[in-house]
């Protein structure tokens, strides 16, 4: 199905819609020091994450959930390949790896791979960190096909459209989706805006992200700078829509391996680590109509 684009125009085709009523095929549950997070065999998709240092509101000893698949909410970071018959986010995957980061160990590695889909395989390894909501995620395509492929790397952040639990009626933070680039900064796009075709963003960049915002927490996928990659964001459901973003992995020979590096950010709105992890991600911090006496105050105290 085609991707709804900021211009009315039609960018490349293929990314496979997602249903609010897919059913996992296996839960893996992932544990280190600050996350706990669940991934869906069926396309290594984290379906859920749990923050283990910030509870729940009115829940008392229960983490934060921000990213979710239940019956109130559908909120998943997931990948794939497009540009030809490849493995995507509804791919049945194979998992191998720890699922709790061990002491004395700062990173936990886990694996997804993908069975062969038209002679091309996918693996996607995820790289966890002690202390970090920041993960690293690499993708190998591996080409068996006997022919030369040229396949695209999707990154897309997928949520209903529903404002996140628990936020204050005294003034309205943004909740949905946003991104990045050097050149025009800041854009948040209103899934209003999504719904009826009129959402305003920079489609092609070589710098930049995407991201999901609510209020105190937020999720974005930040590709390798240097590549020209396009964004996007479009319905995909009922109440449900994708931003993302689309970017080369480049020619794979027969019998050779591509490979295409990115970071998943799943984390808390903390400015000092936000503005190390990348350029302007600091922004995804939404003070709302209080930003002209929040940000300077916010400076003060820090």
């Amino acid at each position: 199905s085609a991707q709804a684009s900021a211009t009315g125009a039609t960018p490349p085709t293929g990314v496979p819609a997602t249903t609010a009523a897919a059913t996992p095929r296996e839960r893996v549950e992932i544990t280190t020091d600050v996350l706990k997070l669940t991934f869906d065999t069926e396309g290594g998709t984290l379906i859920k994450s749990e923050f283990l240092k910030f509870p729940e509101q009115d829940q008392q000893g229960a983490p934060f959930v921000l990213l979710d698949t239940s019956a109130n909410r559908v909120y998943q970071a997931q990948t794939g390949l497009i540009g030809g018959n490849f493995p995507t986010h509804k791919t049945p995957m194979t998992f191998t790896g720890d699922r709790a980061l061990k002491d004395g160990t700062n990173d936990l590695v886990l694996r997804f791979a993908s069975a062969d889909v038209g002679g091309v395989r996918l693996t996607k390894t995820y790289t966890l960190k002690r202390g970090s909501y920041v993960i690293d995620v690499h993708h190998e395509v591996v080409n068996d096909s006997g022919q030369p492929v040229n396949p695209q790397l999707y990154l897309q952040l997928v949520r209903d459209g529903n404002k996140a639990p628990g936020e204050s009626s005294f003034y309205s933070t943004f909740t949905g989706p946003a991104f990045y680039t050097d050149a025009k900064k800041f854009q948040k796009v209103a899934f209003t805006d999504i719904e009826k075709g009129k959402a305003e963003f920079v489609t092609q960049s070589p710098d930049g992200w995407v991201a999901m915002v609510q209020h105190y927490f937020a999720s974005a996928w930040l590709p390798a700078t240097g590549k020209n990659h396009e964004n996007f964001a479009r319905k995909v459901g009922d109440n449900l829509y994708a931003a993302g973003l689309i970017t080369p992995v480049g020619a794979v020979a027969p019998g050779q391996t591509g490979t295409a590096d990115s970071r998943l950010f799943v984390g808390p709105q903390e400015e000092k680590m936000l503005e190390g992890i990348a350029p302007g991600l600091e922004l995804v911090k939404d003070y709302g109509f209080f930003t002209i006496l929040s940000k300077p105050l916010y400076w003060l105290l820090d």
